[in-house]
């Protein structure tokens, strides 16, 4: 029997590096394909994060969530009061979202890690759900209801002169990190190409790749190794004498933590928080970007979500004219049905292509698009052939 042996640091480092320099670049490489301004890399940023807190529940332990949009929304409504009450550093607001949505979800979570498979699932979206309500409806002097809560002239921001510099008005209501004005773009050409840098966006891409190298850490950890083991068979883990409660509940606070600091990087350049976060196709979202890209993957929630991003706002923005201009090559009895079928997929209807390539991934691609890649790389290659010899061998 041949023990399957984890990368070592130096292969880890390697793979840090990568994605780092990936991330870093991605408005120069994303902008040929129209993905490089700053307001669409920083959610690929920000949901990318997302859904790696998502994957260390879900991909690891096997527990699917439909209630992270809660954490989400926790994290956004906690930036936007440290902005309110502080000041608009996003510092505070970024380490006080952790706190919150961590404590949250450990209440949220040592209460419905008492059931597993759909039972947990729905309690999870239950509490969603409650907390959507809460927020929308009952909660408005703290939440300011379907309004949405935003950041005031009025209000004390007491830090604001004290770590961010003022501006003449002397109310700032935009994050300033030290200085550094958080909507500040700054165009430039790069081989060519014209790029928008953000000072946003690098706030949220340093997250990522701290979020990224904490998951790896916890991948590559025995803690990881237990949450393999829950997801494989937890009865037998805990017929064995291990208590698999603590490990999964601090899956769940680690994940609910993410969730939360992704929803406080929504508030960086947007000081704004809505009850439209916590609602359930939210949750449903992050499910689908984790199992799209490759749920139990380190890369593949990430990619998952860039993808699930990207046609929601470049597809989305499609409408007949810009088909017409694509599709004006074609002979005019053919221009109108074909331009009729495609704008069903378009626009308002960008979620039945992304049906589509959801079926597709699930039918042909069931470990995702990361597994996908990795198992037609293996045959291309020969190797699949080879594991499939020496597991005969075995046998």
């Amino acid at each position: 029997m041949k023990l399957i042996s984890q990368p070592g640091p130096k292969t880890d480092f390697s793979m840090l590096l990568l994605f780092t320099i990936v991330v870093l670049t991605m408005p120069i490489w994303l902008a040929p394909i129209g993905a490089g301004y700053p307001d669409l890399v920083q959610k690929f940023a920000i949901y990318g994060l997302f859904a790696t807190g998502f994957n260390i529940l879900f991909g690891l332990t096997g527990y699917l969530s439909f209630g992270h949009a809660a954490f989400l929304g926790v994290g956004s409504y906690t930036a936007v009061w440290s902005f309110k009450l502080l000041g608009m550093n996003p510092v505070p607001a970024v380490l006080l979202a952790i706190v919150t949505s961590a404590i949250f979800a450990l209440l949220i979570g040592y209460i419905s890690l008492r059931r597993t498979g759909i039972y947990f699932s729905i309690l999870t979206l239950a509490f969603a759900q409650m907390c959507y309500q809460l927020a929308y409806s009952v909660l408005t002097p703290i939440t300011n209801g379907e309004t949405g809560l935003r950041v005031l002239q009025s209000d004390p921001r007491i830090l604001d002169g004290v770590i961010t510099s003022q501006t003449e008005d002397g109310g700032p209501l935009i994050t300033n990190f030290f200085g550094i004005d958080m909507t500040k773009t700054w165009e430039t050409n790069i081989f060519g190409i014209d790029v928008q840098l953000n000072a946003g966006f690098y706030f949220c891409a340093f997250f990522l790749i701290l979020g990224s190298y904490i998951a790896m850490r916890i991948f590559r950890s025995p803690f990881g190794m237990m949450l393999r083991g829950v997801k494989t068979n937890q009865n037998r883990m805990n017929y064995t004498g291990v208590n698999t409660r603590p490990y999964t509940l601090a899956a769940f606070v680690i994940s609910g933590a993410y969730a939360g600091l992704a929803g406080a990087l929504l508030c960086v350049t947007d000081p704004l928080a809505g009850a439209e976060r916590m609602f359930w196709t939210a949750s449903g979202e992050v499910v689908l970007m984790v199992i799209l890209g490759g749920a139990g993957t380190l890369m593949g929630p990430m990619l998952g979500a860039g993808i699930i991003k990207y046609f929601e706002n470049i597809l989305s923005a499609f409408n007949k004219s810009t088909l017409e201009g694509m599709l004006g090559f074609l002979p005019e009895n053919m221009l109108d049905g074909t331009i009729s079928v495609l704008s069903l997929f378009v626009g308002e209807g960008w979620h039945l292509t992304l049906g589509l390539l959801f079926m597709v991934v699930v039918i042909f691609l069931p470990g995702g698009l990361v597994e996908g890649a990795k198992s037609i790389l293996l045959k291309l290659t020969g190797g699949g052939s080879k594991k499939s010899a020496s597991a005969q061998a075995a046998e």
